[in-house]
């Protein structure tokens, strides 16, 4: 290993970590290609879902949140990661270049990518129990300091709206015939998938938690967690939001869901991302709006709160195999073998 640089086996073992960021319908719509000198992060627009996401904002995000994985993963294995996003002005699909510096591993660090492998998303019902105002500070400063605002829901009202405009999106996303085909294909994998939704992790039939509509699948299997007779589901939702709506916005906004999904992880929290109401203009406006007072641009939603005690955890989807994520610039060392 040299001082400035980790060696290329440190660097693949980072990108296996960094491909188990979450990204839509598990696309992993990214690719890295690796130098000497740095890692670069490239979206790759043969596995976008354009029925999905028609502007690309879900691929965005997707590989915001594969980049903070590779932070974290750098930090933890004694690596800075220094991050020159959107650096080639002549190819939008080169979203970041990473170089490094050496560094001691911080306890953020650590906590957070032992979080990695055990994060999953969780679309069933939720207890009763509060998440503690703490817990949620904690996801909500950490958000800020990947630069993005993350804004819990708390007003009935508000509330209110924010759901609405959930249901008013599915409705629209369900009567379009490309979206609904679109989803087919990406979802009901079994367990042996290496990308998709697993049909183990979503139920068999739309499910409202609560207030809160989640996302029909077809071909699901997964059973509903039993909570206590007749007890309310206490899954919070907060609002990820930017100040700004360009490219280098929405990729933080992927960056700060990493975070906030590897928070909530660490302190035992159950999380599911909500995109559905943010993938269509007229129900984006309607969150930027009436939830956001048209202060910020909202990019995700997420629900968060304590899964039953005695409910197995969701299965672990699969991911693709490191070598079928990675290119190397010419002239780079190849390791031998990779893992």
């Amino acid at each position: 290993m040299k001082e400035h640089r980790p060696d290329q086996h440190t660097v693949l073992g980072a990108i296996a970590l960094a491909n188990r960021a979450p990204s839509v319908h598990n696309t992993q719509p990214w690719r890295w290609l690796i130098g000497e000198e740095s890692i670069h992060l490239m979206a790759d627009q043969t596995r976008r879902v354009p029925a999905t996401d028609p502007d690309g904002r879900d691929l965005l995000l997707s590989c915001g949140a594969a980049l903070h994985h590779l932070r974290v993963a750098l930090g933890a294995l004694g690596w800075r990661a220094i991050v020159h996003r959107l650096p080639n002005p002549g190819d939008p699909d080169h979203l970041a270049a990473v170089e490094f510096a050496p560094k001691t591993p911080s306890t953020e660090d650590i906590t957070l990518v032992g979080a990695i492998s055990r994060r999953r998303t969780d679309r069933r019902r939720f207890t009763s129990w509060p998440v503690p105002d703490g817990h949620l500070d904690l996801m909500v400063r950490r958000a800020g300091k990947a630069g993005a605002l993350l804004v819990p829901v708390t007003d009935g009202l508000t509330r209110r709206q924010l759901t609405r405009a959930l249901d008013q999106a599915a409705g629209a996303q369900y009567d379009d015939a490309a979206y609904t085909a679109e989803l087919a294909t990406w979802s009901g994998r079994n367990r042996l998938a290496r990308d998709g939704v697993l049909a183990a992790s979503t139920p068999p039939q739309a499910r409202v938690h609560g207030d809160t509509a989640m996302r029909e699948f077809p071909q699901g299997t997964q059973p509903e967690a039993r909570t206590g007779r007749n007890e309310a589901d206490g899954g919070e939702l907060l609002v990820l939001a930017t100040l700004a709506d360009d490219v280098v916005s929405v990729l933080r906004a992927g960056e700060a869901a990493s975070v906030a999904l590897l928070t909530a992880t660490s302190i035992g929290l159950a999380t599911c991302l909500l995109s559905q109401a943010l993938e269509l203009p007229g129900t984006r406006a309607l969150v930027r709006g009436p939830v956001l007072d048209g202060a910020a641009y909202p990019h995700l939603i997420l629900r968060t709160g304590w899964a039953p005690t005695a409910a197995p955890p969701p299965p672990e989807s699969r991911r693709r195999a490191t070598e079928d994520t990675v290119d190397y610039l010419p002239g780079t060392h190849r390791p031998a073998h990779t893992p």
